[in-house]
């Protein structure tokens, strides 16, 4: 009679010995393996740590105890001027709209960049689909060049100011965002796109009227997020010289002590800022995501 069970042998069985020592065999391979991983990565922590120190100016294990110093120094003169602080708030806020702005326009024309960079990188809706490799390694050289980076290179061509800090971040966001908008269309339904082509639709009219309306919740979310990304990015870019709220910390940092209240009302006022544009951009994302 034939075993339907295990095999057309009748009496044929699996060697459960066999199978239980093959699964322990298994079992150890990958403890082995994790165990060999976790030695060489805590050998190339240990190496790098003690490269880095013995690099450092002055010793990181010298300097640890006099780590808090400077904060300590710092607020206890901000606490000791705190009248002034309210007073202080105020003449920053120009600067504080400036980095805004920055961000705000750098954001807008990274996000158009994005949006066309995206729909010419996705296969299925690419216009040029043989182009699509060349769009993808011009979104990852965007991205790859920190902000920073292209900031110090056109303030000699163009000289310092808000200019360069624009075109630095739109450049960066425009490949950040292009990654995130051409997963997001990767997703979309092609039916609609097929029907428009059907009837004649250019691409152009197949992207706006097909792709555009389905992946518009999830990109606008994606740009409001990067928009709180390049407010800390436009920050960061007045330490060298390019305009806003950065640059004002920077000048009060520079003088020291005597300005230290200063320094701390630009963090205060920049925390806050931060915070009410993160809880905004939060809100209204999930309203786009989820709908109510």
């Amino acid at each position: 009679m034939v075993d339907i069970a295990f095999g057309p042998e009748k009496g044929q069985r699996p060697d459960l010995a066999d199978n239980r020592e093959a699964y322990l065999d298994m079992v150890r391979r990958k403890r082995m393996y994790g165990g060999i991983l976790m030695v060489l990565f805590v050998a190339i922590m240990a190496s790098g740590w003690w490269l880095a120190d013995s690099r450092n100016a002055g010793g990181f294990w010298n300097g640890l105890s006099q780590l808090f110093d400077f904060p300590a120094e710092v607020l206890s003169e901000a606490w000791a001027k705190r009248a002034n602080l309210p007073h202080l708030f105020w003449d920053h806020v120009p600067a504080l709209i400036e980095t805004l702005n920055i961000a705000a326009v750098a954001t807008l024309i990274g996000t158009v960049a994005a949006m066309a960079l995206s729909l010419l990188a996705t296969r299925g809706l690419a216009r040029w689909p043989r182009m699509i490799p060349v769009f993808r390694r011009i979104m990852d050289m965007l991205r790859a060049i920190p902000e920073i980076v292209i900031a110090l290179v056109l303030i000699f061509i163009l000289g310092g100011g808000p200019v360069p800090a624009v075109i630095a971040i739109a450049l960066h966001t425009g490949g950040a965002l292009g990654k995130l908008f051409s997963e997001v269309a990767e997703n979309a339904d092609l039916k609609p796109v097929e029907g428009l082509q059907s009837v004649g639709a250019n691409w152009s009219q197949r992207m706006w009227l097909g792709v555009i309306p389905q992946v518009a919740p999830n990109w606008l979310s994606y740009a409001l997020l990067r928009f709180e990304i390049n407010v800390r990015a436009s920050a960061i870019l007045g330490f060298v010289g390019e305009g806003g709220i950065g640059h004002d910390l920077k000048l009060a940092m520079q003088w020291g002590q005597g300005r230290y209240d200063e320094v701390v009302a630009i963090f205060l006022l920049l925390f806050l800022a931060i915070v009410a544009i993160d809880r905004i951009s939060d809100h209204y994302r999930h309203k786009l995501v989820k709908g109510h």
